[in-house]
């Protein structure tokens, strides 16, 4: 890791991958050359909690690892016990890319003074003029070794990159964001302010790998086989009469806008998946209305096949919280009482994640995992299942990917099924056609709000 640069290095391993038990492989390498004694991992929040099992399971040295979750006095005498710690070990704590950078946490955390810092995830430090990347610059200014983890291709966003590597090593492309950009952006638009085109790709592209390397999962594994199927599920007479009558009056709504934004066209979108999923909000504060159970009903056939008929372990996607309170209760009525599901949603402390996790991955009668997408589709590994089933979709693509590594990863040997439950001719429909062509619906549906909504 260290060369000509510095001493920065950037994994750039497909989710699933290994990239984790690579950090820390390389983290374990360095402790036993008594080069360091002190790491720090800075991740996602849905992902803070899962490094110490990570650890647990591949380090083959002596550890010990903090996660700093709670309140600021929880995370500050966490880290206080671990720099006054006397045992013999690889001294780790981990922490969650948003309280990095707080008032009195980030003070600390430069006198914890960490030998090598690890970005899991660090497309999050792409913003070089955040907050959060100012600060993250700063500690890894300090430390001597530094890695980044993603499964993204920078390249893909040209000046993504520059933060990224301003905390990598900052003679790579300098730590001046705009001579970065007027070298290799094309600039137009209002005032000339936005980037249009890039140039010197190649250029860029080899100063990128001077200090990375990039393994996709093919390349990295062998892993079984991936099988999508879709479910259509008619809606019956009477959700049918609800959800045409909502999308016309959310297409008259939008038509008599005048300018369509994709901030209005999404929000009504939303109201027509939540319908689909069962539920409708009449305003934002009042509580969701169960109105249909037809998706319910198919996941209770897939919960009978799959679980109590074949033996075998589901993972659940769903966007809405709503949807999942009334998964958890499915549950609770179609299980038998010997066996279990977990949830993991917004609302779940994130330092009982990690333990959730491994209830599911090693209780044998721990049957279901279910979640927000949005929460549970980064970072952490499901492999005790090899069927997943959404629900209900994010509109975004990369959150989508994100979720499908779940299952998809080292330590699967089972054949991947997904199942899509999709609304037949609804906005399911939309959703998953445009996930399919690796697209967020949000970058289309502000030219085909129309064919939606119409």
């Amino acid at each position: 890791m260290y060369n000509a640069h510095g001493c920065g290095f950037a994994f750039l391993i497909d989710m699933g991958g290994g990239k984790t038990r690579t950090a820390i492989a390389t983290a374990g390498t360095l402790y036993t050359r008594h080069l360091i004694h002190r790491v720090l991992v800075i991740a996602p929040t849905s992902v803070v909690s899962v490094w110490p099992q990570e650890f647990e399971e591949v380090a083959d040295f002596d550890f010990e690892c903090e996660t700093l979750l709670g309140t600021k006095k929880k995370r500050l005498d966490q880290l206080d016990h671990l720099k006054k710690s006397k045992t013999k070990a690889l001294k780790i704590a981990a922490i969650n890319y948003e309280s990095v950078w707080r008032e009195g946490i980030i003070d600390s955390i430069m006198d914890y003074d960490a030998d090598l810092i690890i970005c899991d995830e660090s497309q999050r430090i792409k913003s070089h003029d955040a907050k959060q990347s100012r600060a993250i610059h700063k500690l890894g200014d300090k430390a001597r070794y530094k890695l980044i983890l993603t499964g993204t291709p920078v390249q893909n966003n040209a000046e993504d990159i520059f933060s990224q590597y301003r905390f990598l090593d900052k003679s790579v492309f300098g730590d001046n964001y705009y001579r970065f950009r007027n070298h290799y952006c094309v600039m137009g638009g209002f005032n000339n302010k936005q980037i249009v085109a890039y140039r010197d790709m190649d250029g860029l592209i080899k100063k990128e790998y001077s200090i990375a390397m990039r393994v996709t999962k093919e390349e990295a594994l062998d892993l079984p086989d991936q099988i999508f199927v879709t479910r259509k599920i008619e809606l019956t007479p009477k959700t049918r009469k609800l959800y045409d009558r909502l999308r016309l009056d959310s297409f008259l709504e939008l038509e008599n806008e005048g300018t369509v934004t994709a901030t209005t066209a999404l929000t009504r979108l939303l109201r027509l998946q939540q319908l689909t999923g069962g539920f409708l909000v009449a305003d934002e504060e009042e509580a969701p209305q169960s109105v249909s159970t037809e998706k319910l009903e198919a996941l209770q056939d897939i919960i009978i096949d799959y679980v109590l008929g074949e033996g075998k372990k589901l993972v659940i996607f769903a966007r809405f919280l709503a949807e999942v309170h009334a998964i958890e209760k499915l549950c609770e009525k179609v299980l038998p009482k010997d066996m279990k599901a977990v949830s993991i949603y917004g609302a779940i402390k994130k330092e009982d994640r990690g333990p959730i996790i491994k209830q599911f991955q090693e209780d044998p009668k721990t049957m279901i995992i279910l979640g927000q997408i949005d929460t549970l589709s980064t970072g952490v590994t499901l492999t005790a299942a090899s069927t997943c089933v959404y629900y209900s979709k994010s509109y975004n693509y990369a959150t989508y990917e994100q979720s499908l590594s779940r299952i998809h990863r080292i330590g699967q040997t089972q054949k991947c099924t997904y199942i899509d439950l999709v609304a037949d001719k609804t906005v399911d429909m939309n959703i998953s056609k445009a996930l399919k062509e690796k697209k967020n619906l949000a970058e289309k549906i502000v030219d085909n709000w129309r064919d939606i909504f119409s």
